[in-house]
């Protein structure tokens, strides 16, 4: 029960195209059935990082969260990955985390990519969610989240910190440099999952998934513009005994960040 699997799935987005993606990750899922406990999907994954909210929202109760409940209960893993939802005249970055038999959970995108104006599109999240999941505590975040490490900031709340992303090509070198940041200064396992090749507007992905543990080891790399789904074995025991030997966060800093 200490293992978890999870597997990173990097691949490219059919624009604005919510039914063809849904249609390609429904295959690679089915291919991970009974293989794996956790299937990370990237950023926007039925549409790639669109501006247009009006045309492409859905609500919490639309096709694709209920596609990703049924994938659960199908491949008996979890699924998360964010999308576009309306709720209440606002739009959200919304992540979803669906598992087998239990009800979804949310996160809404805290840190919004002001140089990409979705700022002026979409709300912003006020709070972190952290999700028990196979005696793993797992803290989902959100691509441009990640350069803001008060809100990654372990306070002993999670073992697993994952991002989905969709990270332009022109800024890889900071997408691996963080992850493995993040990784070390939380004391925590890290997976961050990407998009690869190139959107609407002409921005192209590099993908670079990666896994990386407690001690900045990287577990996996999907390389550049490689196309597939790779699933690590990931153990709680060994992430407690490595924290009880090397207590770095019982001398972390104490705060309350103002929301």
């Amino acid at each position: 029960m200490n293992i978890l699997k999870i597997s990173i799935v990097q691949a490219g987005l059919f624009w604005e195209a919510p039914e063809k993606n849904r249609e390609h990750f429904s295959r690679v899922c089915q291919r991970l059935a009974g293989k794996t406990h956790l299937i990370l999907l990237p950023e926007m994954f039925t549409t790639g990082f669109s501006m247009e909210p009006a045309r492409l929202a859905e609500t919490i109760n639309g096709t694709t969260v209920k596609w990703m409940q049924k994938t659960a209960e199908k491949t008996g893993a979890a699924i998360t990955g964010s999308l576009i939802i309306r709720e209440n005249g606002n739009y959200f970055n919304r992540l979803v985390w669906a598992s087998p038999g239990e009800r979804i959970a949310v996160y809404d995108k805290r840190h919004l990519f002001r140089m990409g104006e979705e700022h002026r599109h979409y709300s912003a999240g006020k709070e972190r969610l952290v999700v028990s999941y196979r005696e793993w505590r797992i803290c989902p975040l959100i691509c441009y989240d990640l350069r803001f490490p008060v809100w990654s900031r372990n306070r002993g709340e999670y073992d697993l910190l994952l991002y989905v992303a969709n990270w332009p090509a022109p800024r890889r070198e900071v997408w691996l440099t963080l992850l493995k940041a993040r990784a070390l200064e939380n004391q925590c396992v890290v997976a961050g999952v990407n998009r690869t090749g190139k959107d609407g507007r002409g921005i192209e992905y590099s993908g670079d998934s990666m896994v990386v543990d407690a001690r900045g080891k990287i577990l996996s790399h999907l390389t550049e513009k490689e196309n597939r789904a790779e699933t690590v074995s990931l153990s709680i025991d060994e992430l407690r005994e490595f924290r009880k030997k090397f207590p770095v966060l019982s001398d972390a800093d104490d705060y309350v960040l103002k929301v």
